[in-house]
C-alpha cells in the first residue's frame, strides 16, 4: 500500500511531460497521495481492544486514529503509515507488532484518509503528526519519555519532521526515501519532474539534525523505494543508529517476509532505549 498505483502514476507523469502541470498545481497530489475513505477492517476484527479517537489539529482539521493499548506496556509507538489506503488496510501488521513488542500503539490517518477530514498535503501531514503526539501527552497510560516514532514509506517523512519538533525516545523508519524529488527521479528517470513538485518531504536534508536513536529497516528487494535511498539516509544520520536489512522483502511485505527476526530487531531497538 506504500507509494502505490504505478499505472496511475505513469498517466500523471505523462501529463507532467505535456507541460500541463506547473509547480503547486493540485494535480500534484494525485502523484503522491492515494487516500481511501472506507475502513475495511478494525483491530476488533482480530480480537484487539482499541479506542477510536478523534483529534483536532492546529489548523482546525479533525483526524481519526486508533489507540491500541497493551497491558503493562512501557513504550508507546506512534505509527505513521504510507501514502495509500488508510489505517483499515494495516490491521494485520498492527496486530503482529502489538503482540510481538508489547507496546501501546497509536496509528493515525492523515487528513483526507479514512474517517479524517480535510485535504491532504505535506504541511497537513506534519500538523496531523503533532496533534497525534500531543494527544499522547494527555494520556495517563502513556510514558511521555518512551514515545517512539515509527514511519513507513511516506510516513518516514512525517516521522522525521516530527522528530525535529517534539521529543521522542527513538525513531524507526521503514522503507524510507531521501526526498519526493529523488523518488520521482527513480520512478521516471527520463522525466525531469522533480523540480516541478512543491511537495518535498526532504528527509535527507533533515536526518542529520535528528538527535534520537535511529533504526532503519528496508527490504533488499524493495521494488518501490530504492534500497540505496535507505542506506543514504542511514549514512547521513547521527549515531546511535542501526540499519536492518530484511532479506528477500519488497516494499509491502516486510512484516511477512521478515517474520520473527524482523520483529526481534524492532524489539531489541526499543528495549535498548532509555
Amino acid at each position: 500500500m506504500e507509494f502505490a498505483r504505478a499505472t496511475r502514476s505513469v498517466l500523471i507523469a505523462s501529463i507532467f511531460l505535456s507541460g500541463v502541470i506547473s509547480t503547486g498545481c493540485p494535480m500534484e497530489k494525485s502523484f503522491i497521495f492515494f487516500p481511501e475513505k472506507e475502513i475495511v477492517e478494525t483491530p476488533a476484527d482480530v480480537g484487539l481492544a482499541f479506542e477510536d479517537v478523534y483529534l483536532n489539529t492546529s489548523d482546525g482539521v479533525k483526524i481519526n486514529g486508533w489507540f491500541v493499548p497493551s497491558s503493562g506496556a512501557r513504550t508507546t509507538l506512534l505509527w505513521f503509515h504510507g501514502n495509500a489506503g488508510n489505517i483499515g488496510h494495516r490491521v494485520e501488521p498492527l496486530h503482529r507488532m502489538h503482540d510481538a513488542l508489547n507496546v501501546n500503539i497509536l496509528m493515525i490517518d492523515y487528513r483526507e484518509y479514512g474517517k479524517s477530514n480535510g485535504e491532504v498535503s505535506e504541511e497537513g501531514t506534519y500538523r496531523d503528526a503533532i496533534a497525534a503526539y500531543d494527544y499522547l501527552l494527555t494520556r495517563s497510560d502513556v510514558d511521555p519519555k518512551r514515545i517512539v516514532l515509527f514511519g513507513q514509506s511516506l510516513g518516514a517523512g512525517v516521522a522525521v519532521e516530527l522528530a525535529l519538533k517534539r521529543k521522542a525516545a527513538g525513531l524507526i523508519l521503514e522503507a524510507p526515501f531521501t526526498s519526493i524529488a529523488a523518488m520521482a527521479k527513480a520512478a521516471f528517470p527520463w522525466l525531469p519532474i522533480g523540480g516541478l513538485l512543491s511537495t518535498r518531504y526532504d528527509n535527507l536534508s533533515k536526518i542529520a539534525r535528528v538527535n534520537v536513536p535511529l533504526l532503519i529497516l528496508q527490504g533488499d528487494r524493495d521494488e518501490v523505494v530504492p534500497y540505496a535511498q535507505g542506506r543514504q539516509l542511514f549514512e547521513a544520520a547521527k549515531e546511535p543508529k542501526t540499519f536492518y536489512t530484511i532479506q528477500g522483502a519488497g516494499h509491502n511485505d516486510t512484516y511477512l517476509i521478515g517474520g520473527e527476526p524482523y520483529h526481534r530487531a524492532l524489539f531489541r531497538f526499543i528495549e535498548r532505549l532509555h
